[in-house]
Formats: structure tokens, sequence, C-alpha cells
């Protein structure tokens, strides 16, 4: 009775064992051959031959055709020769001049010419690994991936099947009719055409160069966007970012956050947060923060508004800026509605863009220039340097042009008319000439700095010189009216001609007043790209039950460790590894 519950107690538990373990039987290799041969140089194996057909295996899913094999039948492994060739379902084949298969592990080896095709690419090495129960293969002696659009080379390379994605390692070159990729590690998506850029990357062209540390790319569709250490150059352009994007087919590139955009040919520098480049239209738009700056020899010009547009070709290059113009030089400064830059000629104009509009509030950022303690306005300024020497040489404000110095110790010296022009000597103001309806109020001083007058005066023009940014001497021309008037006698409320506006507190006195009163941008988060999964070791063996090698594989078990660049070198002369046996026996 005992007995008979113990047996019913065993049975029991093996009632309990899943389906699946029964179905995870090893299945043996199936062939047909032409000719079957036995040699003792080979025990425990058959030789497979062709006469009129190749030697046929099947195994699992997967066929194998060759010209002569050794086939272990009770260890289930095979080796092949002579025209391989391999078939997994419809999407995988494979040819090679030598491979060898082990069915309990469902491992695969191929030298000699192995060129495996997928219906989007074709893999061309000199010796493959092919894990069936991974479905990875993997090479490390140099492989050539060709694809609808570009031919990738790598020291190194995996292919997982699953997801029909290629990862290079290793001296990676992507070679396209319009560019050249060069890259430490790369991912590619054979379906999409999609590669991931890992570690420093150039993709160069005849009109641009990209680099990057991390990136994304559409090899089909010809753009991608790089986030990491990353810079276009153009012919006379670079494009520097935290986040880029670039579309060669529509010549466009743009970028977010910490730009910089540098015009090599005329030495300028523009920075902000996010651009816009269209290389075919040589133009450049950018905003948030949006500074331009020239360099010159020994002092540069910052521009800076919510806008700034860069168009035209080096020699006919021009700047636009929009709203909230701010101008800074070590020596000047100023401010307008909007400013356009030519820097052929050499002309910068500060512009009201629409002075009828403006509420009072708005009048603020109506032009005005800043030079020491000299503050003047207008409608509208010019300013023209000389672009060979870069030397500032002249000025013309005009209608409502206003002049106004603050006096050394008390008052403002003004003069007012329709038109003001004003020249430069070594980028220092010397001389100022303003035509048309002048008014003056000038408050006179002897030599110890005593207010001795104020003069108010109506004349058709006044010229009137400088010496170190103060007046030194005034001149009217075609005087109409004008009095000298003892300080005492003078009352306060008239000592300012009409329309005055003194906006010293406005003035620029170093580059980072380009920002005073203006909050910092709220920067784009830039979602990166993420690095990629660190790789299992491809012969992975610590959780398998039984070693991927066969004891009659030509591959040691030191083969079988992922390595930098290394050819096994295998020989693929079928003639040279099996005999060719005359004698002819039955297929057991």
């Amino acid at each position: 009775m005992k007995k008979i519950l113990f047996y019913i107690f065993i049975i029991g538990l093996v009632s309990l064992i899943p389906l699946e373990l029964y179905s995870q039987e090893v299945k043996q290799i199936d062939y047909t051959s032409d000719r079957t041969l036995r040699d003792p140089k080979y025990p425990g194996a058959i030789i497979l031959s062709k006469v009129e057909n190749q030697v046929h295996f099947i195994h699992e899913g997967i066929d194998i055709w060759c010209d002569q094999a050794i086939h272990y039948d009770k260890a289930n492994f095979f080796k092949a020769y002579g025209n391989v060739r391999m078939q997994q379902g419809d999407t995988v084949k494979m040819r090679s001049n030598y491979a060898e298969y082990n069915g309990t592990t469902q491992f695969a080896f191929a030298s000699g010419n192995v060129k495996m095709t997928r219906p989007q690419t074709s893999l061309e090495t000199d010796t493959l690994f092919f894990d069936r129960i991974k479905q990875q293969a993997y090479y490390r002696s140099g492989g050539t991936v060709r694809d609808t659009a570009s031919v990738l080379k790598s020291n190194i390379g995996r292919y997982y099947m699953e997801d029909d994605k290629y990862s290079f390692v290793s001296n990676v070159v992507v070679t396209n009719p319009e560019y050249v990729i060069n890259s430490q590690q790369l991912d590619f998506y054979s379906e999409s055409g999609y590669a991931y850029l890992y570690g420093p990357t150039t993709i160069d062209s005849k009109t641009s160069k990209v680099y990057c540390e991390r990136g994304f790319y559409d090899t089909r569709g010809d753009n991608g966007y790089f986030v990491k250490n990353s810079r276009i150059d153009y012919e006379n352009r670079v494009l520097q970012g935290d986040s880029l994007y670039f579309d060669r087919n529509k010549s466009f590139a743009s970028a977010t956050n910490n730009i910089k955009v540098t015009d090599t040919l005329n030495k300028s520098v523009i920075t902000g947060h996010y651009a816009e480049v269209f290389r075919a239209k040589d133009s450049v738009f950018i905003t948030k923060r949006a500074v331009a700056a020239t360099l010159q020899e020994k002092d540069s010009i910052f521009i800076h508004s919510d806008t700034l547009m860069i168009t035209g070709k080096p020699e006919n290059r021009i700047i636009r800026g929009y709203y909230d113009v701010r101008m800074y030089k070590s020596d000047m400064s100023g401010k307008s509605d909007s400013v356009y830059i030519d820097q052929k000629s050499g002309l910068t104009k500060l512009i009201n863009i629409n002075r009828s509009a403006l509420t009072s509030i708005d009048t603020r950022r109506s032009p005005i220039i800043w030079s020491g303690n000299n503050q003047m306005t207008g409608d509208t300024i010019h300013i023209l340097s000389n672009p060979v020497t870069e030397q500032l040489d002249s000025l013309k404000v005009f209608d409502n042009a206003f002049l106004v110095q603050k006096d050394s110790i008390d008052g403002y010296n003004q003069v007012k008319g329709k038109e003001l022009t004003g020249l430069f000597v070594n980028n220092e103001l010397y001389k100022v000439d303003i035509l048309k309806n002048t008014e003056t109020i000038y408050f006179m001083r002897d030599e110890n700095q005593e207010l001795t007058g104020i003069n108010k005066t109506l004349s058709s023009s006044i010229s009137i010189l400088f010496e170190d940014r103060q007046m030194t001497d005034v001149y009217y021309y075609k005087q109409v009216d004008g009095t000298l008037t003892p300080p005492e006698d003078f009352p306060p409320n008239a000592r300012k001609l009409a329309g005055f506006s003194w906006r010293g507190e406005e003035q620029l006195t170093r580059k980072e007043d380009l920002f005073a009163g203006q909050e910092p941008p709220e920067l784009v988060k830039i979602k990166g790209i993420p690095l990629p999964e660190a790789q299992e070791n491809f012969f992975d063996q610590e959780n398998s039950e039984e070693p991927l090698l066969n004891e009659n594989s030509r591959l040691k078990p030191k083969d079988l460790k992922d390595k930098e660049i290394n050819s096994l070198k295998t020989r693929t002369d079928s003639t040279t590894v099996v005999p060719v046996l005359k004698e002819e026996k039955t297929k057991e």
C-alpha cells in the first residue's frame, strides 16, 4: 500500500511540471545528401557531399546548404564547406565559404566572404557569429553594411534581429553620396534608417561639417539633431548651441539655448537662446537675449535687441535688430526701437519704426546716443564707420535733433534743431553742426568753474567743438537772438528747452548694461539622447546550460570573447579540410 501511495505521489509531482519543459527538448538536425561517407580521420562523424544537389540541413526553422559537410550526428553538430548558404525564415539569408552549427545551443559561426542579407540591408565581413537563441549576430573583424541610402563600416558590429538594429563600435564610417559620418559608436535601425551617434562624431559634406558627441541622424531623410558639444561649420559661419537641428535638404539649421554664431569672415559673433540659419540664403535669425558683437582690433561693438536678423553674402552682409535695441561700445552707447547695419558701407541706422503710433512711455525707445556725458536724440540716427579701419567717421541725426551735455557741476547744456551732424577723429567726437531753427542753453563758467552766466540763443545753425568729450567752443551762425543772463536772474524752470529729456540713468557704461532691467529668458528644457544601454557579453555562457562550442569546432573557448578587431583567419578551401573521398558509401 505504501508503494502504491509513493508511485501516486511521484506521478502527481510529474504532472505538476509545466508542459513548456517538455517542448524544450533538443531536436536533432535533419539532413539530406547525395553522397554519404565515413572516414577514420573523423571519428563519430559522417562526411556529406554534393553530387548534383547541395547538402541540405534543416533545424528549428533554419535551412543550411553547402557543397560538403562533416556531420556529428550524436553531438548534433556539423561543419559546412563550400558555397554555404543559410536561411532563417523569409528575412535572414547568409552566404559564406565555411560555417558550423551547434544544434544543441543553436549557435552558428561563419567565415570567408560572409554576407548576410535582410530586406533593407546586407552585411559583409570576414567572420560572423550568430546566436539564434538571442537572435543576434556579431563580428569583430571589420564589417560593411549596405543600406538603401548609405554604406556603413566599423571594426566591431552587432546585429539585433528582433529590433532590426545594428550597433557599430570602433572606427565607424557611414558613406552617403551627400555626406560622410565618422563616429566612435553608432546604433543604426535598418527599417527606418535612423542612426544614433555616441562619442566624438563628425558629419562632413561639401557645404557643411557637423560635430557632436551625442546625436541622432535620419540617414534617409537627411536631417538630425545633436545635443552634446554640438556645432555646425559652414563656409563662413560656425553655429553652436546646447541643441542643434539640421536639415540638409532645406539648407536649414536651428539651435536652442546658449547659442553662438561666429562669422569667421566678418569677425562678428551672435549669441542668444534660439536661432535659425538658412545656408542657401546666407541668413541668420536669432532671439532670446540676442546679441551681435562686431569684433574690432582694440574695441568691439555690441548690439542687443529682442530679435536679430543677419542676411546677405559676407561681402554684403546686413544686420537688423528689432525692438528695444541697445548698443554698447567702450566710448559710445545707444538705444533705439530698431537698428540697421550695413557692414560693407559701415553704416549703422538707429530707427524709430513708427513714431506716430508710440505712447508717451514708448517714446523712450526712440533713438539716443551717449558719448561721455553727451546725449544725442532724434527721430533717426545714422552712424558711419570706415569699414577698412573700423574707425568712427561721422554721425547724423535727422529731425528733432537734441544734444544735451550734463554740466560739470549743475544744469545741462542744450542744443536743439532739425538736423545734427557729428565728426569723429580717433573714435572721439570733435565737432557737431546743428542746422535749422537752432536753440541753445549754455552754462558759462570761468577758469575756476564758477558759473558766470547762462546763455540762451536762437540762430540758424550752430557749430560746437569738443575736446575729451567736453564742449570747448560754440559758434552761432545768423544769430537771431541771444542773451547772457546772470544765474540769479535765470529762473530754474526756464533752464530747459522744450522737449528736454535727460536719460543719463539709461546710459550703458559696461557690456552687462545691455540686459539692464530685463528678466533672464526661461530656457527650454532640452530633451537629451540617453546613452546606449550597456550590452551584455555576446558570448554570455554563464546563463547557458550547454557550452556554445562543440568539441569538434574549429573555435577554441578563448575565441569566444568580446575583443577588439580580430580576424580568426580561418581556412575556407574545403579540399584542404576534408579530403575528397572516392569511395562512396550508403547514407546512414
